[in-house]
């Protein structure tokens, strides 16, 4: 991974490379970011970088590692034998280790993964990073570095590190060996030890912008423009979303809300506005017959579109992200609302999504919304 193969993130990026070339390279460092942001892809780019045998410097002030020499390839391949990488496995005897295959080839696809896409990927439920994981870094750690200046341990999703183990790695980074850098990926910063908050050198990683999210699909998914903002505005600044729902069908099929979850939305909100029940009992039918993650993405983009609503009637409007369309539906849509019609919209939504999870019958739900928000869109209770 290079830098340069990263969208966005000038300003991390320049903060990395400087402390490399300046040689002020703290031992533990925390790339703390959103998920689907750009935490492991700068970790592995910053990991690349420093151990290239002929970096590259260039007329902006930015530098990179070269990608042609022996350490680039094999951190690419992610084989580097002085990277040593842990994330969240299942069980308390398996260790990184038994993964590592099916975690290179997860990656190689694309950096900006999330656990959940992880833990189906190898058909568990929940991860955690064992004790077993710290007993087998001691032994690796005491030797030195084979090819490289530094090893490198790489911790993946570090918020699921079981106590034991992040206590055991407490003690590794209070006293780290010689030319040893730790670098921690995670998205929830809050979950770790205070202790080990303390001894890292926290890297802010920002969510992707909007922009940045449909130029990457652009140029690496080859996206129709229009396709590429629709697909950014669902995504909320996470890349991986947005990989995800790049693949879904843009076009409806047979009556099925296809990856057009505006359209649907708006279908939705016109029948609850002229109270057709007709129309909304065959809605709830489409529903009911889609898969529960449909489900749940439909239910997902309601409570956004609510959200912008929110923001348009307190005339926040320099904080929505609306492409054209959605924007002029809710600048529309918005006058026939008020701010405490939105604020049960927003809960009976949460609501919603709560059943589905539990598998309540999808038609049901749908019906008890229709009706919710044809009583508060016509008669304001």
């Amino acid at each position: 991974m290079q830098f340069s193969e990263i969208i966005g993130h000038e300003d991390t990026k320049r903060a990395l490379i400087r402390a490399v070339q300046t040689n002020h390279l703290a031992h533990a460092q925390l790339f703390d970011g959103p998920p689907g942001s750009a935490n492991l892809a700068l970790a592995l780019a910053f990991a690349t970088f420093i151990n290239c045998e002929n970096r590259q410097d260039f007329p902006d002030g930015l530098a990179d590692s070269c990608g042609r020499c022996a350490s680039c390839t094999k951190m690419n391949k992610l084989v580097h034998p002085d990277l040593s990488v842990i994330f969240p496995v299942a069980g308390s005897k398996v260790t990184s280790e038994t993964f590592m295959a099916d975690w290179r080839k997860f990656i190689g696809q694309h950096p900006y993964r999330v656990l959940d896409e992880w833990l189906a990927a190898i058909s568990i439920k929940q991860g955690n990073i064992p004790v077993e994981e710290a007993r087998e870094l001691m032994g690796k750690l005491s030797l030195k570095a084979y090819e490289g200046e530094y090893k490198i341990v790489l911790i993946w999703c570090a918020e699921n590190l079981h106590t034991a183990t992040a206590n055991a790695l407490l003690k590794l980074l209070e006293e780290p060996p010689a030319q040893t850098l730790f670098l921690l990926v995670t998205n929830q910063s809050d979950k770790l030890l205070i202790t080990i908050l303390s001894r890292t050198q926290r890297v802010a990683v920002q969510a992707f912008t909007d922009e940045e999210v449909a130029t990457h699909l652009r140029q690496h998914l080859n996206l129709p423009e229009k396709r590429a903002r629709e697909v950014a505005y669902l995504a909320d600044g996470n890349l991986s979303e947005a990989i995800r729902l790049s693949d879904e069908e843009p076009e409806q099929k047979d009556g099925e809300p296809g990856s057009d979850r505006h359209a649907w939305f708006a279908e939705w909100m016109r029948f609850c506005y002229r109270q057709d029940l007709i129309a909304l009992v065959k809605q709830a039918d489409v529903f009911d017959a889609l898969g529960k993650e449909k489900q749940r993405a439909l239910l997902d983009y309601s409570l956004t579109l609510c959200r912008d609503l929110f923001l348009w009637k307190h005339g926040v409007n320099e904080l929505l992200r609306l492409p054209a369309e959605e924007r002029t539906f809710v600048e529309n849509f918005g006058k026939v609302l008020e701010s405490e019609h939105l604020e049960h919209m927003v809960s009976n939504l949460n609501e919603a999504v709560y059943h589905i999870e539990r598998n309540v019958r999808a038609k049901m739900v749908m019906m008890d919304l229709s009706l919710l928000f044809s009583s508060l869109i016509r008669n304001g209770k």
